[in-house]
């Protein structure tokens, strides 16, 4: 059982490259687990997560204005008055960017967003997390899919030097059986007719609505535009109301009644 398990995640983590696809991995193992060791299970563990699927039919909003300018300056304000000690670096190699999660600020607009969020997913949200994004002239975002913890997001422009286009595939069911194992997993993603990316431009104030667990999207360098710009965004992540348990691979072998997931799923806690 545990060489199963470990050969379930080995295979899912070669398959599935890209930042943010830890979850999809733990996903993919568990059910190739569930598949040889209680098949019976199986149809009971996929409907679990059906909430945090994305409708083939959504498609992307773009909102000329989610906050008054009062609000937009606040925002500004506390962005300029960040203690040094509140900025994460540990994304400024892979992305170009400092990070600053769950500022009390940010929080509480993400609150306040849930009516216009929850009507424009069609269904009752909760929030999940947000996140400061500082990109600077290194910046870059690599094509990748989000873990379902942030089947929803607002991102919204804050201030940047130049306009920086995201590309944003169309719904995808989640890539479960698919295999990116190769060095130019990157450019096969940008590049699949199937995908079907189509780019977006925003200016300060404006904000995108979409579903990065079901949408490929990906920025080109920053560099390419401007060897010294910046773009600072503010993301908001919402899930479906009341899935919050369930979307945490920690809570499976609980929920699901079955132990021997635990080897797929990692340490409590872990997304």
């Amino acid at each position: 059982m545990l060489l199963l398990a470990a050969l379930a995640v080995r295979q899912a983590a070669k398959a599935l490259p890209w930042y943010d696809s830890n979850w999809l991995r733990k996903y993919v193992a568990a059910l190739r687990v569930i598949e040889q060791t209680r098949p019976s299970m199986r149809a009971d563990f996929v409907a679990a997560f059906e909430r945090l699927r994305t409708p083939l039919d959504f498609r992307i909003r773009k909102l000329p204005r989610v906050f008054d300018e009062g609000v937009m300056q606040q925002i500004r304000e506390t962005i300029r008055s960040l203690p040094a000690n509140t900025l994460e670096h540990h994304e400024v190699e892979g992305f170009g960017r400092v990070i600053v999660h769950d500022h009390e600020v940010f929080t509480a607009l993400q609150k306040s967003l849930l009516p216009l969020v929850s009507e424009l997913a069609d269904e009752p949200l909760e929030t999940s997390y947000n996140f400061l994004s500082l990109y600077r002239g290194l910046g870059v975002c690599p094509p990748h899919i989000d873990t379902p913890i942030s089947k929803w997001t607002l991102d919204l422009c804050v201030d940047q030097s130049d306009v920086w286009p995201i590309y944003f595939s169309q719904i995808v069911p989640w890539p479960e059986n698919a295999s990116y194992d190769s060095e130019d997993w990157q450019e096969r993603i940008k590049n699949s007719p199937e995908l079907k990316f189509s780019e977006y431009k925003l200016t300060p104030g404006e904000a995108i609505w979409f579903s990065g667990s079901s949408q490929f999207h990906y920025r080109e360098s920053l560099a390419g535009i401007s060897a010294n710009g910046f773009c600072n965004l503010l993301f908001f992540h919402f899930l479906p109301e009341g899935m919050s348990k369930t979307v945490r691979p920690s809570n499976w072998p609980e929920i699901f009644e079955l132990p021997e997931l635990a080897v797929v799923v990692g340490p409590s806690g872990a997304v």
